[in-house]
């Protein structure tokens, strides 16, 4: 059975939270769960840093614009994560190129990454942090539970992943003002904290 559907659903999910994906098909192959998991992603340090950055992640995620400040930074490491873990599920099963699974599961995390910081970004236009909070335990639970469905139905798990990605790309489609009204803020805070610093300097 090739391993398409898995690496596909496992782009969309590291596109979201790449530390989850590495730490569940890790723990999913230490324990049995699967043999599609390869050995790397079961190796006790690649397990105890994947766990250490999902409880790092599970804290700036709920926090209104550190989220996105973080998202910032994982624009690159999702991607390539994902990328990661598709070549090397591809090499343990050996029935799609390393190559072809890499492309698969990178541009599948970088668009679910695109929608998920873009999606934070429209939240963070709204003061409360409630907002944050729900979203972050809905993408959490959504990783865990998609990532555990690709286990034993890989094809239905990537169908859903599939439906998901397009959802949340058309309702970006639909905020770009609000994430534009954020870009905005977020300028204009800059600018003030630059202003400030120039008057508080020291005089000449």
């Amino acid at each position: 059975m090739s391993v398409l559907p898995l690496v596909f659903t496992s782009g969309w999910a590291s596109g979201i939270n790449a530390y989850a994906v590495v730490l569940l098909l890790g723990l999913f192959g230490l324990t049995g769960v699967s043999d599609e998991v390869p050995q790397t992603l079961q190796r006790p340090e690649v397990l105890i840093v994947a766990g250490v950055l999902f409880l790092c992640e599970a804290v700036a995620d709920k926090i209104p614009y550190v989220d996105s400040a973080w998202d910032s930074v994982h624009t690159v490491v999702r991607p390539l994560a994902g990328a990661w873990v598709g070549a090397l599920l591809a090499g343990h099963s050996g029935s799609l190129s390393d190559v072809a699974a890499g492309l698969v599961g990178g541009s599948t995390a970088l668009a679910s990454h695109t929608v998920k910081a873009g999606t934070r970004m429209a939240v963070n236009t709204s003061p409360e942090p409630v907002s944050n909070i729900v979203l972050s335990f809905a993408e959490d639970l959504g990783v865990a539970g998609i990532v555990t469905f690709a286990m034993f139905h890989p094809e239905a798990a990537a169908v859903v992943a599939a439906v998901l990605l397009v959802s949340g790309l058309v309702v970006l489609v639909l905020l770009v003002s609000r994430i534009r009204r954020f870009l905005r803020r977020r300028a204009q805070r800059r600018e003030e904290r630059r202003l400030a610093s120039h008057l508080s300097g020291p005089p000449d």
